[in-house]
């Protein structure tokens, strides 16, 4: 059973198997919106593409059964950074947790004070094709999009990305703030 303080190895894939993104985490908590997991500034990310060092103190949203997972930064990071991701799926390897997703390269991004906007849709329709998403994939991937571009705007009220997170990210941004205070 995974509980407040546990580590996590968050491994997101393409659909090819190349890594995508690696790196650790700190289960948070949970509530009504899924799991929440906390990553400091200056942890290593490691990807096919090159690694590099987290930039920003964040938290990462792990929703039950839906197609994407939400990072909410500390400035001057991106307010808001949605996956279009397969279901997420928890395993346990070697007594490490780990969390698996394939990212589908849709995402919604809400810059600090901006207005959320899609991205890389033309990576997703040349991904599609090279890759052969199968119709169903790429059918709840851009159905995963349309909602969270209308959730994400700014003014829509929905919860997790008006104030949910806020909670969250201080847990992560206070202990980074105190890195010999023993909190994670």
């Amino acid at each position: 059973m995974m509980t407040e303080g546990t580590p996590v190895l968050v491994d997101v894939r393409k659909y090819d198997g190349r890594v995508s993104g690696r790196w650790a985490a700190v289960r948070l908590g949970e509530d009504e919106h899924g799991v929440w997991l906390g990553t400091e500034r200056g942890v290593p990310v490691e990807a096919a593409k090159g690694g590099w060092t987290n930039r920003f103190d964040h938290v990462l949203l792990v929703p039950r059964g839906e197609w994407w997972i939400a990072t909410f930064c500390a400035a001057p990071g991106p307010e808001l950074y949605c996956d279009v991701c397969t279901v997420p799926e928890w395993s346990e390897d070697g007594g490490t947790t780990v969390l698996r997703t394939v990212d589908l390269d849709l995402d919604v991004v809400r810059p600090q004070g901006g207005e959320a906007y899609t991205k890389d849709e033309d990576e997703f329709a040349e991904h599609r094709v090279r890759y052969g998403y199968p119709e169903a994939v790429a059918e709840a991937a851009l159905r995963a999009c349309a909602r969270l571009s209308e959730a994400a705007r700014r003014e829509s009220g929905v919860e997790p990305f008006t104030s949910a997170y806020q909670g969250w990210l201080e847990l992560v941004t206070r202990s980074s703030a105190n890195p010999g205070s023993g909190e994670s």
